[in-house]
């Protein structure tokens, strides 16, 4: 009975991910931050992939970048200044187009 148990909770935990992943990731073109972003080539920002890389090992990196992705800043990827998010684009929102953003290798 308990093995079950653990099995749906598994599944249920894979679907889960699997769906918050696709949420980030269509957050993060209905939000616009493909202007700016690539999933894996930098352009005017960097790329997911290059953030993901660069926070890896860094276990406050979810907040961290939520805050920057809220307020704007510059100095972690070069000069180019990321503006603030503007108001429209919810709290949750950002947390999942940065947890997204997180997973991409």
């Amino acid at each position: 009975m308990k093995a079950r148990y653990f099995v749906a909770m598994t599944l249920g935990l894979a679907v889960s991910s699997s769906a918050l992943a696709d949420e980030g990731e269509a957050l993060f073109k209905k939000s616009g931050c493909n202007i700016c972003h690539s999933v894996n080539k930098k352009s005017v920002g960097p790329a997911m992939t290059e953030i993901a890389a660069k926070y890896a090992n860094d276990a406050d990196a979810q907040a961290k970048l939520s805050a920057k992705v809220r307020s704007g800043g510059a100095g972690s990827f070069g000069k180019v200044p990321m503006p603030a998010t503007p108001a429209k684009v919810s709290d949750d929102s950002i947390q999942a187009i940065v947890g997204w953003a997180l997973t991409q290798k």
